[in-house]
């Protein structure tokens, strides 16, 4: 079943399909109630009445709500990265203009559409208007494996250390343009976009 969180968010992970759908529902509980109560006055008797399922059911998974939020956050990453590939299989090969705006536009269209997002997004909002590096560097990570091959380079630290840079400057001109405007400012996208082109092109071309 696609984005299941990684067996190491959970306290036991899905066997059956019926498990993994049961799971699903939890998650996607917890990410509508983030949005309407936030994570203080978030409770994970909350998310089982609004999941329909027995709060037995929520600790079998999680502990408590911290360890419910982090697998969110680790779904989130995995359906983001299932965004992107899906792009780029639709890209040039080797294009890292296009690899660029995959990767920009899919975390665009996350923080305006997917439920919790705003607060949880990667893993670094909890506390909330807490930023820290660690999901920076895990997406990072699972963008200098997917796009080494695609751009025809080798995974090296190199390579890395360029899409870290890219993705810290990227998530901090990002979490501005929301604050000005709840749906992403439009002329500051325009020039996070440019800067990246600008960064990248100096790396990449």
């Amino acid at each position: 079943m696609k984005s299941v969180p990684h067996a190491t968010s959970l306290r036991r992970a899905p066997v059956q399909r019926r498990s993994a759908e049961r799971l699903t529902r939890i998650l996607d509980a917890c990410a509508g109630l983030l949005d309407e109560v936030g994570y203080d006055a978030l409770s994970t008797r909350a998310v089982a009445q609004r999941a329909g399922v027995p709060i037995g059911s929520v600790y079998r998974f999680f502990g408590n709500k911290r360890q419910m939020a982090d697998a969110l956050a680790q779904r989130n990453l995995e359906r983001y990265t299932e965004g992107v590939t899906e792009r780029l299989r639709e890209a040039r090969q080797g294009d890292w203009r296009a690899a660029m705006d995959a990767v920009l536009d899919e975390y665009l269209a996350m923080k305006r559409t997917a439920p919790g997002f705003s607060l949880i997004d990667f893993g670094n909002q909890i506390p909330v208007g807490a930023r820290k590096s660690e999901p920076n560097t895990r997406v990072a990570d699972r963008l200098t494996e997917l796009l080494a091959d695609y751009l025809g380079r080798t995974s090296d630290p190199d390579l890395r250390r360029v899409f870290l840079v890219a993705v810290e400057s990227a998530d901090s001109l990002v979490q501005l343009a929301f604050r000005v405007d709840p749906q992403g400012d439009a002329g500051i996208i325009d020039e996070t976009r440019e800067l990246l082109r600008a960064y990248l092109g100096r790396v990449l071309d």
